[in-house]
């Protein structure tokens, strides 16, 4: 007997695709003659029977949350396709560029796919069961993120002048999504002690806050919505510099009289502090925060030698403003009327047209006005404007400005009086010499030493007073006096030793 070519149905249903049964159950199997397949119903579709799986569809979603830079992570979901068999698990893929990842064979319909670096990946998969494997599904394209890769060639540098330092730093990956911030962190061995946020742009930023004479290193880390990016390497290792306030006055030498028979006071020289009143009636200026193992040059202005402005004082070094007090002006003279300028302005001759000197702002005030009588003005003072002469006297010197910068209120820095025909003669203050009476009296005396004095009017050569730096200083630093400077340090009081720089140039430094 021959055997037929193609089985018989055998009592299994047979039609189109509409016509399959209603209400099947798991296992029933129908001849689908519109498709040319036998079907077998799996629970949930028809379903070709002894075919291989078919074309899965997926969904595909980038982790990127905590995500650790160079270790994206997709999640694929799986759907079996209804164009073949019924699976008996998956295998997902992600491409990009030359490199592929896979899942390797699932059972599961949901797999985290483990893959590299952020970007633009295609992913695909297959469906696979006893008869074989599907083709692959359509490819979809998922951007996928981490967190940011750490920055890099992180470099710290400090100056002398300040605990602040300063890093700067490689910017790395994002991450596949924009930063949103960057720290900045400082560490003293292995203990985080500060850190100092910067925006998304910057590759460099300075660190405040920090202690001084201590060694830190440096750290970066990069943010983005995913999370923080693993700290950079630390930078190389910076030691901050060993600060110290100080406070300082500084005084200029005081102004000489005119030439003549009467002539104005001498000006103080320019007074400038941190510790009190500076001249002028300007309020006190900062400390400086200075550094062992640098060195601060100082000039101590000499008083004028005869009929001329005082000489300046100064103190500087790198990294800090450098602070100068000018001579105190000239007192006016017979045939030159007018008294000059300077840290504080000489007083004018008399004769009712000649103008006092201009002080200077924040070091000190104009000296005075002389009088129709031959009466000269007063010089000016750190304190105060001058007298004017008047037509019974010389005009008085300006006074002086106090300062307890060494322990005690000590007032410096007065104006010379005036000369007078005859009269009484204009006194000096806190430091100014007297002016001289002509033709009758006695010379003008000289303005004191080391307070900046204005020498008082004199047809003798009288002389400014010299001027002064004193510095104030922790008593746990002791001073060094370099070659070219005069003067001395104090034994510790209340905290404090001082220096009292007397004359000269050259530098000082501490220990």
């Amino acid at each position: 007997m021959a055997f037929s070519q193609f089985p018989s149905k055998g009592g299994i249903p047979s039609g189109n695709t509409a016509g399959r049964p209603s209400g099947p159950v798991i296992g029933d199997t129908y001849y689908n003659g519109e498709l040319g397949l036998l079907e077998i119903y799996d629970g949930t579709n028809w379903v070709p029977s002894s075919a291989p799986a078919g074309i899965p569809t997926l969904t595909a979603t980038d982790v990127g949350t905590s995500r650790a830079y160079g270790s994206g992570s997709i999640v694929i979901t799986f759907t079996p396709g209804i164009n073949g068999g019924s699976p008996y698990g998956y295998v997902g893929t992600a491409i990009i560029g030359a490199t592929t990842y896979t899942t390797g064979a699932t059972t599961a319909v949901t797999a985290t796919l483990v893959v590299g670096n952020s970007g633009t990946y295609s992913v695909s998969g297959t469906a696979y069961n006893g008869f074989g494997s599907s083709p692959s599904s359509v490819p979809l394209n998922l951007a996928v993120t981490t967190v940011p890769q750490a920055p890099s060639s992180v470099s710290a540098t400090t100056t002398t002048a300040s605990t602040n330092v300063n890093v700067s730093w490689t910017q790395n990956a994002t991450g596949g999504k924009v930063l949103t911030s960057q720290t900045v962190t400082a560490y003293a061995g292995t203990s985080a002690v500060t850190s100092t946020t910067v925006s998304t742009s910057a590759t460099s930023a300075t660190v405040t806050g920090l202690t001084d004479d201590t060694t830190y290193t440096f750290k970066v880390k990069a943010t983005n919505a995913n999370g923080d990016s693993l700290e950079s390497t630390a930078s190389n290792s910076v030691t901050t510099p060993d600060l110290f306030t100080l406070d300082w006055l500084v005084i200029a030498g005081g102004g000489g009289p005119g030439t003549g028979g009467i002539t104005g006071g001498g000006g103080a020289g320019g007074y400038r502090t941190s510790a009190g009143t500076s001249g002028g009636g300007s309020t006190a200026e900062p400390a400086i925060s200075f550094w062992t193992g640098s060195n601060l040059t100082l000039t101590v202005g000499a008083g004028a030698s005869g009929a001329a402005n005082g000489n300046n004082s100064s103190m500087s070094a790198t990294g800090i403003t450098t602070i100068t007090c000018l001579g105190g002006g000239r007192g006016g003279r017979n045939g030159g009327n007018n008294g000059q300028p300077g840290g504080s302005g000489g007083g004018a001759y008399s004769g009712g047209i000649a103008t006092p000197g201009a002080g200077t702002t924040g070091q000190g005030y104009d000296g005075g006005f002389g009088n129709s009588n031959e009466n000269s003005g007063g010089g000016g003072g750190a304190g105060s404007v001058g007298s004017n002469g008047t037509s019974s006297t010389g005009g008085n010197g300006g006074v002086g400005v106090a300062s307890s910068i060494t322990g005690s209120s000590v007032t410096r820095a007065g104006g010379g009086g005036g000369s007078s025909y005859n009269f009484p003669v204009g006194v000096g203050q806190n430091g100014g010499g007297d002016g001289n009476q002509y033709p009758s009296g006695s010379a003008g005396t000289s303005g004191a030493a080391n307070t900046g004095g204005g020498a008082g009017g004199s047809n003798s050569a009288t002389n400014g007073g010299s001027g002064v730096i004193i510095l104030r200083y922790p008593d746990t630093r002791t001073i060094t006096i370099g070659a070219g400077l005069t003067g001395t340090e104090s034994a510790a009081s209340g905290g404090y030793k001082r220096a009292t720089i007397t004359g000269g140039t050259g530098n000082v430094s501490w220990s």
